[in-house]
């Protein structure tokens, strides 16, 4: 009979060699009667100073990288392992029945672009009539079940669990962003991918991967760990998409373009601020999407629809009727004219990305007023780019709160202000509740004018000192524009 711990062949076990287990556990306070609790070293806490409260609650088998001072129980089982997260995620798979080996699963990773590309890819295969799989910042989806979303790519265990009511639920295909945290933290180890989507990467997450290019190495990770079988999609025109496949060992390796010679080329034929016309591989294609950055994530759909097998001609016109995905370059109009649009957008690249297309589109005679603020506890050194980025493409900038979590308000706005010349500080109000600054930059908007809030999106919260309040840009701007 096989064992989850026969998924650990280095592990040295003391005690039972076989316990019966119930089920794993990594939060010691979750641990019941027969569970396996793996102790598992976080940035913040250890899992091995909480092996005695697992041990106490009855747990049956802890798996850790360091035995516990004193005497062992001699009814626990003690797994030595060399690395506890990825023993964690290995357990995952094995318990819920390796589900990721019954799915064709396809993981998106890149800095911008992740949540639009995988929803999208979930809505084209449901069109298409497959049952679907979601894993995303917005969403998970089982079918057509939806479950509040707590992580870009959440832990070992949900992950699988997840996948194992997918394929009990019939799903054959599922779609998940991968986030560099997932990768580096070991969350999907042991899962099995049909295929792997590269967007771009930009400056983000520098205050856990403390570099840019230990950034990019978290990433290239995710190529480097596709099975042979897979495929790989890159974005040949970021400078880093080669670079993402140079180790990976998958049969085939594939890139997507707007400006260079590759697999899948799009092309920009007409925009306007209700959609574009797009060509896709010499076929064109009217779609609900404007932005050269979704050109690219729908040229990325494409790409991998015809990677795994899909009819051209069907993919397309079901691409024309996608929709944004919520929070990506929504629009809230107003009855007299004025135009808001709520976006996601929270790193440099995603607002210059965004600002250049509502500048590209809007009437010469139009103010763009951008309201912008930067998280607490995140990446301190954007701060002062985004403030930049925004004062740059924009006639006003109102510089306000996003979630401050643990942070003063005023100081991450002090920070983001140093990064304005004299000029452009004349253009920019600094207004730290968010709500007010909304209402003000509704107040001096204009017939014609657009309104770009940026930086939370989809989010229905508001994250100040620890605790979530219900806050909903897109309500805001509505409640504004009344």
């Amino acid at each position: 009979m096989i064992h989850i711990f026969d998924e650990l062949p280095d592990a040295r076990i003391t005690g039972p060699q076989r316990p019966g287990i119930r089920c794993i556990q990594f939060n010691s306070r979750k641990v019941g009667k027969g569970d396996l609790f793996v102790a598992v070293r976080g940035t913040k806490v250890d899992g091995h100073d909480y092996i005695p409260d697992a041990v106490a609650q009855g747990a049956a088998a802890i798996v850790c990288e360091t035995l516990p001072a004193g005497d062992l129980e001699p009814d626990v089982s003690y797994v030595l392992v060399k690395d506890s997260a990825e023993a964690l995620a290995l357990l995952a798979s094995a318990y819920y029945g390796h589900p990721s080996e019954k799915l064709r699963l396809v993981g998106v990773t890149g800095t911008n672009g992740k949540t639009t590309v995988a929803t999208l890819l979930y809505d084209l295969f449901t069109a298409l009539g497959h049952a679907c799989g979601l894993i995303s910042t917005v969403v998970y989806r089982v079918g057509d079940e939806r479950i509040e979303s707590t992580h870009t790519t959440p832990d070992p265990l949900t992950l699988n669990r997840l996948m194992a009511e997918m394929i009990e639920a019939g799903c054959d295909y599922c779609f998940m962003e991968v986030s560099s945290h997932s990768i580096v933290q070991e969350r999907i180890k042991g899962l099995k991918f049909a295929g792997g989507i590269f967007t771009n990467i930009t400056h983000d997450h520098l205050d856990y991967h403390k570099t840019f290019a230990e950034y990019i190495k978290a990433k290239q990770l995710f190529f480097t760990g596709l099975p042979k079988e897979a495929f790989a999609l890159t974005n040949i025109d970021d400078r880093n998409g080669e670079v993402m496949l140079q180790n990976a060992n998958v049969c085939r390796k594939a890139a997507y373009s707007l400006r260079n010679v590759a697999d899948y080329h799009g092309r920009i034929v007409e925009e306007h601020l209700d959609g574009m016309e797009i060509e896709m591989n010499r076929q064109q294609v009217w779609v609900q999407f404007i932005g050269r950055f979704n050109a690219y994530n729908l040229t990325a759909i494409y790409g991998a629809a015809m990677e795994l097998g899909q009819d051209s001609a069907e993919v397309l016109r079901i691409m024309s009727t996608l929709r944004p995905v919520s929070g990506r370059f929504e629009q809230v109009r107003a009855a007299d004219g004025r135009l808001a649009i709520v976006d996601y957008a929270h790193t440099p690249d995603a607002l210059q990305n965004v600002i250049d297309t509502i500048n590209e589109l809007r009437k010469k005679e139009a103010q763009l007023i951008t309201v912008v603020g930067c998280g607490g506890n995140r990446d301190t050194a954007k701060r002062p780019v985004m403030a930049r980025v925004a004062a740059d493409g924009s006639s006003r900038v109102i510089l306000t709160s996003d979630n401050p979590r643990f942070e003063d308000p005023q100081a991450i706005l002090d920070e983001m202000r140093a990064g304005l010349d004299t000029g452009q500080m004349a253009r920019t109000l600094t207004i730290s509740d968010r709500r007010e600054a909304i209402r003000t930059a509704a107040a001096l908007a204009r017939p014609g004018d657009i309104i770009l809030v940026a930086g939370k999106g989809h989010e229905p919260y508001q994250e100040i000192a620890g605790v979530r309040h219900h806050f909903d840009d897109r309500e805001e701007v509505t409640a504004a524009f009344a």
